[in-house]
């Protein structure tokens, strides 16, 4: 009977401590979309990594930026241009942060949470303050995190002076971050 509530024991400590360690996940959607009068611009990056750790509540993710995905190839060459993002110069976005409100989940039951996460945002070099609202996912034990907010992309030094591009792309547009640990 001792060894059985030992046992018991020992599977809950360890339990508890697989779902407070970081986790990684692979699955990540990172998509932006533009809607101007003239077109709408959405790109998907599925080549992201981004961690959790429901312990401290520390996110990151780091984007890979020439791994953005356009409907059509002149896109995708604009977006990689040294005018718009310079890729080559800046091959990575990356958002450290920390789930502000901690407290509100829980990371052993199932449930949705409304999250907070307060950090830094880089992209084009460029780094700012960040505090935007994210729903995180609970279920048998995995984590998912969902979020869509607006970047103004002047704030990053990112824009188009004149020429066509300068009228097709929104000047704030909405990125959608899906990720599954």
């Amino acid at each position: 009977m001792k060894k059985v509530i030992l046992t018991m024991i020992a599977l809950v400590t360890i339990s508890l401590t697989v779902s407070a360690q970081k986790q990684v996940s692979t699955k990540t959607h990172f998509k932006f979309f533009s809607s101007t009068p003239v077109e709408d611009i959405e790109a998907n990056n599925y080549a992201s990594v981004g961690t959790i750790n429901p312990a401290s509540g520390d996110i990151v993710f780091s984007v890979p930026m020439q791994s953005f995905e356009f409907e059509k190839a002149l896109m995708q060459k604009h977006f990689n241009s040294a005018k718009f993002l310079d890729t080559k110069a800046n091959p990575k976005a990356k958002l450290t942060g920390k789930i502000a409100n901690l407290e509100a989940i829980n990371f052993s039951k199932d449930g949705t949470y409304e999250a907070v996460v307060a950090g830094e945002l880089t992209i084009n070099g460029i780094t700012k303050p960040i505090t935007e609202k994210a729903i995180v996912f609970v279920q048998d034990g995995k984590v998912s995190l969902n979020s869509k907010f607006n970047i103004t992309l002047a704030d990053y030094e990112v824009a188009f002076e004149k020429g066509k591009p300068s009228t097709n792309i929104a000047k704030t547009v909405e990125v959608t971050v899906e990720a599954h640990y």
